[in-house]
């Protein structure tokens, strides 16, 4: 199946788009304090991706009430900001911020730890860290996407993680979610193959426990069954011959 590959001045566009959502998630990433409500943080995000000319792509996505996710201590993704939801300290929160500028889309999300969290709580986010990393390290010309997913899992495996499964990345460009579907799991050897022009998130979500996951009745908060934290980190990239090129650096 062939996937969309950019030219020169698409990707010229994707920088653009990736550049804002980075700023804008470490804009928000250094103003998170206790106290502050995730709805707070849902105006941040609107008023700086504003500033910075673009639209925050999320809002209304298939209904999706919010212009960011964000997902606190056991909720694996999809969080929906709420008044009624503030940080306190030791909790972990992903913010997962995603910019239109231009008809073009940039992803990317961060996994922060509000004051002194938990010995567990902070290793499932530096994991979840490394295996995005991971993940992107092994990205070029020609890998299928089962030999990236297996990097990833080997390592969350080896330091005592669980991957989640129900969720992953994509590609992107002219629309936030695109063809190819990405898992974060192997075996190696399985899925499409990636090639030099291809624009996809690596956006693996690590739990402490078991990685089973649960919906809520809102039809978004996805979290772990047994109460456990999880952490997600993201970038958008742009595969090449060689490896990657990471688009959402700040």
């Amino acid at each position: 199946m062939g996937f969309e590959r950019l030219g020169p001045r698409q990707i010229a566009a994707m920088r653009a788009a990736g550049r804002v959502a980075a700023q804008t998630l470490a804009t928000i990433g250094a103003a998170l304090l206790p106290g502050m409500t995730t709805q707070e943080i849902d105006r941040l995000v609107r008023e700086d991706t504003a500033r910075r000319g673009a639209r925050p792509s999320q809002l209304g996505y298939h209904g999706f009430p919010a212009a960011v996710c964000t997902s606190r201590n056991d909720v694996v993704c999809h969080g929906i900001p709420r008044v009624t939801e503030r940080l306190a300290p030791g909790d972990v929160i992903a913010v997962d911020v995603t910019s239109e500028l231009d008809g073009w889309h940039g992803d990317n999300c961060a996994t922060f730890v509000i004051g002194d969290a938990s010995a567990e709580a902070r290793h499932v986010v530096e994991v979840a860290r490394r295996c995005r990393d991971a993940g992107i390290a092994s990205v070029r010309d020609g890998v299928r996407i089962g030999d990236v997913g297996a990097v990833i899992e080997e390592l969350a495996r080896g330091e005592g993680c669980g991957v989640v499964r129900e969720v992953g990345g994509h590609g992107i460009g002219r629309a936030m979610h695109l063809p190819p579907h990405v898992d974060h799991f192997g075996p190696p050897g399985r899925g499409a193959r990636l090639r030099a022009g291809m624009a996809i998130t690596i956006e693996p979500i690590l739990t402490l426990g078991e990685p089973g996951v649960m919906t809520d009745p809102d039809g978004w908060t996805i979290r772990t069954r047994d109460g456990s934290p999880s952490a997600q980190f993201e970038h958008t990239i742009l595969v090449t011959r060689d490896g990657c090129e990471i688009l959402t650096l700040s």
